[in-house]
């Protein structure tokens, strides 16, 4: 069968690291045409030997050099913010995986959108800062967004026989065809009570609210089940990874923030649950290695067999549920509240976010703090209603003058 070409956005990290492995896995379905990084430079060169795609683009400039030094071969090389835009619109690519960490992958995206390319999206802060502009972008390209985060991934799945209702039920009508176009996924959640996103708690689950001053980054860096970045990591010690996932999960399944739930799943097996209104829950399953829902991404609407290890479930001890501690971390409470109100308030939540969380790894701020300062940025922002792309920056660069004048306060 014909191989995907695709462009990696975000190469070095943890997301780019398994789409090369899955990559490696199954070469004859994956082909990466385009590897690009922030300032990784030898790493990237690395994976560029390894892989040989057509164009690599390094954004940090004044590593050019050290990138030059160790490449083995003469791609096309990118440089700098217009170089990732460039390399996400590449004419041999057909989709883009966008995982690069904040809101830097925003402009690829809707330019990868605008060129007509597929979206495999990793990164939350593109649908949390713009979902309206993004969804309408692919919606006026005909282009796919497929989702990489392992629960909005499992969601998918879990939706899937919902599409597949929906394409068997074609009409041979013209404007039918079009709205059930086999090639696109379409669905209806008129009958969809919840999407219900699990949560594994972090390494702070069980720890009494009155410890939370005394956390330290490296603490908090020791997550229980996955491997991520730094702010990823911190992000699922304080829940607001998952309050970007409520936000990005009403933006690409189309239900309203009410209808968004989250609950904690320590053992992080069941990656996701939906359930419909009469009372069903569907959930998808897998070990926890992002693999899993990249390889699902890239291959879609196709399974194709890999070496990923299957589930034992004779070895499986045990599948635990709780309900958040919704008032211990109140991150739950401010995504829902940024996502209903919409416009430019949940940039405004994920930029003050990102200015506490790399103030509390720096040590200039407690643990708690990361949210209260979130809050407080939050309550200074008159939102904007149904923004365009240059009014959420301006918000994202306000929110981030803001939180930062905020972190130089006393609590």
């Amino acid at each position: 069968m014909k191989r995907k070409r695709i462009v990696v956005l975000g190469a070095t990290g943890s997301i780019g690291e398994s789409t090369l492995k899955v990559a490696r896995d199954i070469p004859e379905r994956l082909e990466i045409v385009g590897l690009a990084a922030k300032s990784n430079a030898k790493k990237l060169a690395a994976q560029a030997n390894l892989v040989r795609p057509e164009a690599i683009c390094l954004v940090d400039e004044e590593k050019l050099g050290e990138l030059g030094a160790n490449l083995q071969y003469k791609p096309k090389i990118f440089s700098g913010e217009n170089g990732l835009e460039e390399i996400a619109c590449l004419t041999s690519a057909e989709m883009v995986l966008v995982a690069v960490v904040g809101t830097g992958g925003l402009r690829p995206a809707l330019a990868a959108l605008e060129a007509g390319k597929d979206l495999a999206v990793a990164s939350k802060e593109i649908l949390v800062m713009a979902g309206e502009a993004v969804m309408s972008a692919a919606a006026r390209k005909g282009a796919q967004i497929l989702p990489v985060d392992s629960e909005h991934n499992a969601i998918f799945q879990c939706l899937e026989g919902k599409r597949s209702t929906l394409n068997a039920q074609r009409s041979t009508s013209k404007s039918e065809r079009s709205t059930l176009n086999v090639e696109r996924w379409t669905l209806d959640v008129s009958d969809l009570r919840r999407i219900i996103l699990t949560a594994s708690g972090g390494p702070f689950r069980q720890t009494p609210n009155d410890q939370f001053a005394a956390i330290t980054p490296e603490q908090a860096l020791k997550h229980p089940t996955w491997n991520m970045g730094p702010k990823v990591t911190i992000d699922s010690a304080t829940l607001f990874n998952k309050g970007l996932e409520m936000i990005e999960a009403h933006w690409l399944f189309g239900v309203e923030m009410a209808r968004v739930d989250v609950v904690i799943h320590p053992q992080s097996i069941v990656h996701s649950m939906v359930e419909f209104a009469d009372g069903s829950v569907l959930a998808q399953l897998s070990h926890s290695d992002m693999c899993f829902p990249i390889q699902y991404a890239v291959t879609w609407p196709d399974r194709v067999a890999n070496t990923l290890p299957p589930l034992d479930f004779g070895k499986l001890q045990k599948l635990e549920f709780e309900t958040p501690r919704f008032d211990d971390f109140p991150a739950l409470h401010l995504a829902r509240r940024a996502g209903e109100t919409g416009g430019t308030l949940p940039a405004v939540m994920n930029a003050a976010n990102e200015v506490a969380v790399s103030a509390f790894l720096d040590r200039r701020i407690a643990f708690p703090r990361i949210w209260q300062l979130v809050e407080e940025t939050m309550n200074r922002h008159d939102s904007v209603a149904k923004p365009t792309l240059a009014a959420i920056l301006d918000a994202d660069r306000w929110a981030r003058e803001m939180a930062v004048t905020l972190t130089d306060q006393p609590a």
